[in-house]
């Protein structure tokens, strides 16, 4: 599969809230080919659909050897908290400690509709928060404190990357059903 074009910090797909997987089809399981060529080529340890520009809720992620996608994710967080560096492919080169639960139950579906419940902790906890935060147009810099926000709104306003074109990627009526594209 094709690795595509990742969407960067300041492309509006990043902000929208990415809509329910009703279908799934061959479209859904090229989708989640491209993400995991895209993630591993990057080389990243998650990525979501609006990162490549599709809104819609799926999203993979390559932890300690493990490779796996999720498609309409539903989280049940623990109480107990890890701070730890994090970073984000939409955002080059920019990593900045940010809170997050410990450990995650999140339920969904694989890529032919079966139900699936994925119990993870420390780096896949962060990982499926972080790219399910994605999906409900969140960035982790949305979720540090004031002074290390401020600190990486300036460090993108530096960046050689920051206010580039952003990539075109043609999408199919599927992957852009209820987005207004």
């Amino acid at each position: 599969m094709p690795v595509q074009p990742i969407r960067l910090f300041g492309d509006p797909v990043l902000r929208r809230p990415a809509i329910e997987v009703v279908d799934f089809d061959k479209e859904l399981r090229r989708l989640v080919d491209d993400l995991t060529d895209t993630m591993l080529d990057a080389p990243g340890a998650g990525l979501a659909a609006p990162q490549i520009g599709v809104g819609l809720r799926v999203f993979t992620w390559y932890i300690d050897g493990e490779l796996g996608h999720l498609i309409n994710p539903s989280l049940d967080l623990s109480t107990e908290l890890q701070d730890g560096p994090e970073g984000c492919l939409s955002l080059p080169e920019l990593t900045y400690d940010c809170k997050r639960a410990l450990s995650v139950v999140a339920r969904g579906f694989d890529v032919h509709g079966e139900p699936v419940t994925i119990e993870g902790s420390d780096l896949l906890a962060r990982a499926i928060q972080h790219e399910t935060d994605h999906l409900d147009g969140v960035l982790f810099i949305d979720r540090l404190d004031t002074e290390a926000r401020k600190a990486a709104m300036r460090e993108i306003r530096e960046s050689e990357w920051f206010g580039l074109e952003q990539p075109t990627v043609r999408l199919s009526p599927h992957a852009t059903r209820g987005l207004g594209l």
